[in-house]
């Protein structure tokens, strides 16, 4: 099964794009900063396809991103096309934690993992908050739709 055809089967939400050539540093490969961009346009997916933006609407929660981190296990270069897979690894009380797999076509693997820690904040408040129970089972609901091997 090619690395691509796995992250569809096991990643709820994945983003599709290019890699652009201002994505790439004097080293010929895309900078590091730029990864970090990719994982927050699949996260912000994610967060809309679970209905979070409504639910922040609704409630004044929100989500922080607390931490992030990626593993760089190959280097990615212009022309690409990418696909950012985004599922969850733990929910608790007042926080998630989400995993990214990004796979390269041209090199059919994944080229970075990432992950990262996102609070539920109350934004009026500055207080972090419980996570929503609407939130909680549309996660769910979201996370159930793909295989957890």
């Amino acid at each position: 099964m090619s690395a691509k055809d796995e992250l569809f089967r096991t990643f709820p939400v994945i983003v599709t794009q290019a890699v652009v050539w201002g994505d790439m540093d004097s080293y010929r490969h895309v900078n590091n900063v730029v990864y970090f961009r990719y994982f927050e346009n699949a996260r912000l997916e994610y967060f809309r396809r679970v209905g979070w933006f409504e639910i922040e609407q609704a409630t004044g929660i929100g989500p922080i991103l607390a931490s992030t981190q990626a593993r760089f296990r190959r280097p990615l270069t212009y022309p690409d096309t990418i696909h950012i897979g985004t599922r969850l690894v733990e929910m608790k009380d007042d926080r998630i934690t989400i995993e990214h797999h990004l796979v390269s076509e041209n090199l059919n693997e994944v080229a970075t993992i990432g992950q990262g820690l996102v609070v539920a904040f109350h934004y009026a408040t500055g207080k972090k908050m419980p996570l929503p129970e609407a939130l909680r089972q549309q996660i769910r609901s979201i996370e159930a739709s793909v295989r957890h091997d």
